[in-house]
């Protein structure tokens, strides 16, 4: 280890060791605290004994030679040291969750109380300027939900298990203000600009992508995504099923009041057939099957989409300009010969995000049976099937395609990081003779969820 290099190991004492961000706080005895950290890297091995001595010698030369320079040159500006080093950013965030799930006029149905808490910790290293590493860890229940961070609080306060949630690198091969070119491969945040009615909001996709954007002057921006995600792997198949898809967005500023964007994509799952219920986990409902579980149709469908956004200059009960925002989306599966649309519109007003800051959402959502697969898009937005549906699987609570309903969500925002939220889903079959040509009776169901969350 050379000499310059050991001084930024002493320099630089977060990064280097967690262990000692007591020591940070007392930086007005800067020699203890660069004492204190030479010992904590000597204990955790990243200096050995002899550096460790050499160092700290350094280091009580240097705090002599601060007297008239402040704390020294052992605490001065780092510039010699790779800069993947001090180029980490950690953050996360905490959800705390009342959940509770009731039957509308089903006597038969079991309501459900739930306590639920979802966390997330992720660190994204930035190796050169152009790549970034970054992993993420998050909790959920026993089976690793695809769908679902949310752990459940139940079994007698039996500890939880946290699973890997992201893992992936990037690379920015483009970027010089009018165009912007990226790759990303491994399991990595959905790289797809949709809403829950097409991707689930915590699924975190396995794969490769393609992203990026042309900049046409500073009011109109054209987004493109394109990507190759596995959805299986069978060691007794060369088979494999994969969705490919690829979107291409316009979002436009028209002024400094009125904004939108306007979307397309398309995507194809190839060698559905191996989607069976028994080789993937079966966490939603919908999509027609035969009795083995296996679909019966490919799902290649397009989706459009659409908004736009007028800023007011202010608004009753809110800081600030006031923006409101209408939107929808449009999907069609041609490979399904029935049952093979699906739509939402709402509105929202304001945006929280900020201190005091609130928004309050509505849409209607409508998703037939095989308009999607219905192992991706959004489980929140459920109703009650009391009969078990072909192919397997049991009578209960799921979300997935074949449902129709409303949402209502309130957020406000308590500060800048910290969020309190109410959601409601009042959802009912469209097709209650889905399964096994057995009616659904009054299948209608309301998702209630109080959230509170804390970003950092």
């Amino acid at each position: 280890m050379t000499k310059p290099h050991r001084n930024k190991l002493t320099k630089n004492l977060t990064w280097l060791a967690g262990a000692a961000a007591a020591v940070v706080a007392a930086q007005t005895h800067a020699e203890i605290a660069g004492d204190s950290l030479i010992n904590k890297l000597e204990q955790k091995g990243v200096l050995s004994a002899d550096e460790a001595k050499e160092l700290r010698a350094e280091n009580q030369q240097d705090f002599n030679n601060s007297v008239t320079n402040g704390l020294g040159k052992a605490y001065a500006k780092i510039n010699d040291m790779p800069s993947w080093v001090n180029n980490y950013k950690i953050s996360g965030d905490f959800r705390g969750r009342y959940d509770q799930i009731n039957a509308l006029d089903n006597d038969n149905a079991v309501d459900r109380v739930r306590f639920r808490y979802r966390l997330r910790f992720g660190i994204v290293a930035n190796i050169l300027d152009n790549m970034e590493v970054g992993f993420r860890l998050g909790s959920g229940d026993s089976g690793g939900n695809a769908l679902s961070n949310n752990t459940t609080l139940e079994n007698n306060a039996t500890k939880k298990p946290i699973w890997l949630d992201a893992a992936y690198a990037k690379w920015t091969a483009l970027d010089n203000g009018d165009w912007l070119l990226a790759a990303t491969i491994g399991k990595m945040n959905n790289p797809f600009n949709f809403t829950p009615m097409v991707f689930d909001p915590d699924l975190t996709p396995e794969g490769a992508a393609i992203s990026g954007g042309y900049n046409f002057n500073d009011r109109h921006t054209l987004a493109f995504t394109g990507a190759a995600f596995v959805l299986d792997e069978e060691s007794a198949n060369t088979h494999d099923p994969f969705l490919y898809g690829g979107q291409v967005a316009l979002n436009s500023k028209w002024n400094s009041k009125l904004s939108s964007s306007v979307g397309v994509g398309a995507f194809q799952i190839v060698n559905p057939a191996q989607l069976t219920t028994g080789n993937v986990p079966y966490n939603n409902r919908g999509n027609s099957r035969n009795a083995a579980g296996a679909l019966l149709y490919n799902y290649n469908p397009i989706i459009a989409d659409a908004s736009v956004t007028y800023t007011f200059d202010s608004a009753p009960l809110y800081p600030g300009k006031f923006p409101v925002k209408l939107a929808g989306e449009y999907i069609n599966n041609p490979a399904a010969h029935d049952n093979n649309d699906g739509y939402w519109a709402g509105v929202t007003f304001g945006k929280s995000g900020k201190k005091n800051t609130w928004d309050l959402s509505y849409r209607y959502e409508y998703l037939q049976a095989d308009a999607w697969y219905d192992q991706i898009v959004d489980d929140d937005n459920a109703a009650y099937y009391q009969n078990a549906p072909t192919g397997g699987g049991a009578a209960g609570v799921y979300g997935g395609t074949n449902l129709k309903g409303h949402l209502v969500k309130f957020n406000y925002s308590i500060t800048d990081y910290l969020t309190f939220t109410l959601t409601s889903y009042i959802t009912d079959v469209i097709n209650n003779r889905a399964y096994n040509n057995v009616a659904e009776p009054n299948s209608s169901a309301i998702h209630f969820m109080a959230d509170v969350m804390w970003k950092f």
